[in-house]
């Protein structure tokens, strides 16, 4: 009461008389301090359980130690970060630790699952989006956690994530498959492939630069960047500055972070461009996963023909090749020479094609999925549209070949009844729902 007191005998102005209260604005005030009182309380309610809640809580976001807000710097605790260490654990002599973002996609799956195998230590990153179907990454999640392999659900763009976990594995490489894929969307979400496939890679190499000692990294770009090429087949040294699709420019101004973080910061860089890649536990969003859902529904589908009913034909590589390709450049991959974000000598930077070297017309992958699913195809052909896509990929893969010891073995026709056979198994003749 002393208080109080104190207040309403203080002038409004100084200098000036000021009236005595009457009991009404005494009873006004202390109905506004108890309002201030309440809303404080709760407003420091919010801030603790946004900010300081635990992972005990019965939220079941908070509740599942994969999923973090971008916005929190807590991460699970001791278990788990033992949990990363144990994916993350070399169990053979002379293998490698590699941190594999995208690992629940379809390379991202294949190749984590391909490092465990043979004894690297590997620990997956991915942030699930709902791109194509999310329950098709699960799948491939709980296919990885069999074998070991753990996802840490995070974008790349958590650059306090991506920090905590080069503070606990002191990986040797990293395997960058994260990114914003497909050619048609972009004309829909074209800021996502910047966040993805540009702010994720500087975001990632970031971190890189400055972890102590950096890894060597290889990361995928794309036979999208030839764009506009009539050169076949594709070359490394073929120009790559007439992009026919926002994707395809996204992978080339990756391809130009990469010369600028391995000059400055001395980054061992290794891009990838895979040429149409396919095979079980593959994208929905590819042309034989939803050809091959369509036919056995009795849709028809669109089959693009060029000018002049000009051939459509693709450079189709089979997932286990790629794989192949993908494991060659790391173990190639030289160390990188810069130290806590300094370059110490020149480092290395490449570039290879990844592709079968063998185009197919789109209408012969047509036939062929028509005599596996044992289903006569509704064909409609189109005009091939302005939204990105090029009439032919073909791969010059001589560079890999020499330098990564890349052979590519599987023809269409055998890779295509090998995800056919899964695509049954998967989705039950059609009758589960492939979206």
């Amino acid at each position: 009461m002393l208080q109080m007191k104190h207040i309403d005998n203080t002038p409004s102005t100084p200098g000036k008389f000021k009236m005595e209260k009457s009991p009404y604005n005494r009873l006004r005030l202390h109905s506004s301090l108890a309002k201030l009182t309440f809303w404080s309380i709760v407003f420091l309610g919010l801030i603790f359980v946004f900010f300081y809640r635990s992972p005990s809580s019965s939220s079941p976001v908070t509740s599942d130690l994969n999923r973090r807000s971008l916005r929190t710097n807590f991460y699970g605790g001791p278990a788990w970060e033992k949990r990363v260490r144990t994916s993350a654990k070399i169990r053979s002599r002379n293998g490698i630790s590699v941190l594999v973002t995208g690992a629940a996609g379809f390379v991202g799956t294949h190749v984590s699952a391909a490092l465990k195998r043979r004894g690297d230590g590997v620990l997956g990153l991915d942030n699930f989006n709902d791109y194509y179907d999310p329950s098709l990454k699960r799948a491939r999640q709980a296919l990885l956690e069999r074998t070991g392999v753990y996802i840490v659900e995070g974008d790349i763009n958590d650059v306090a994530l991506l920090k905590k976990l080069f503070d606990i594995v002191p990986f040797t490489h990293v395997m960058h498959l994260a990114a914003q894929a497909g050619v048609r969307y972009a004309m829909e979400n074209p800021s996502s492939y910047v966040h993805s496939n540009i702010a994720g890679l500087v975001s990632l190499l970031e971190v890189c630069k400055s972890a102590n000692p950096q890894p060597a990294i290889v990361w995928a770009s794309s036979s999208s960047v030839y764009g506009l090429n009539t050169k076949v087949p594709f070359s490394e040294k073929d120009r790559t500055d007439q992009p026919a699709s926002l994707y395809a420019a996204t992978k080339k101004a990756g391809e130009e972070i990469a010369h600028t973080y391995n000059h400055i910061y001395g980054l061992s860089l290794t891009g990838l461009r895979f040429f149409t890649v396919y095979g079980p536990w593959g994208r929905p969003d590819m042309a034989y996963f939803f050809f091959s859902r369509d036919i056995l529904k009795g849709k028809s589908i669109q089959i693009f023909e060029a000018a002049n009913h000009g051939t459509v034909a693709r450079d189709f590589t089979y997932i286990d090749d790629i794989v192949k390709g993908c494991l060659g450049a790391l173990d190639t991959a030289e160390k990188s020479t810069g130290s806590g974000g300094k370059k110490k000598g020149p480092a290395q930077l490449r570039v290879y094609n990844l592709g079968n070297t063998s185009p197919v017309p789109v209408s012969d992958l047509v036939s062929i999925l028509e005599r596996l699913l044992k289903v006569k195809a509704k064909r409609m052909i189109m005009k091939l549209p302005r939204n990105g896509d090029v009439q032919f990929t073909h791969a010059n893969i001589s560079l890999a070949q020499r330098e990564l010891g890349y052979k590519p073995t599987t023809d269409l026709k055998t890779g295509l009844k090998k995800f056919v056979q899964w695509y049954l198994s998967y989705y039950g003749n059609g009758k589960k729902s492939a979206q």
